[in-house]
């Protein structure tokens, strides 16, 4: 596809497409917050609870870049 192996698509995806996807997550995060008026410390908790998944995914791609996996 447009000269492209099917390893660099999955890599583009995998890298932009979840990232894109992940900020996405982060929007319908805040205004959940924003919509329950959950003030500063509730918007916090949303925030750090909701996205802990997203934690793991960011640090294991970290990870794989320094231990060249």
């Amino acid at each position: 596809m447009f000269g492209l192996t099917e390893a660099q698509v999955s890599d583009f995806g995998m890298t932009f497409g979840i990232g894109a996807f992940m900020l996405y997550m982060l929007f319908i995060i805040g205004e959940l917050a924003w919509k329950a008026k959950a003030g500063k410390v509730g918007t916090f908790v949303l925030f750090f609870v909701l996205s802990f998944g997203m934690l793991g995914f960011i640090a294991k791609s970290v990870f794989q870049i320094f231990w060249g996996m």
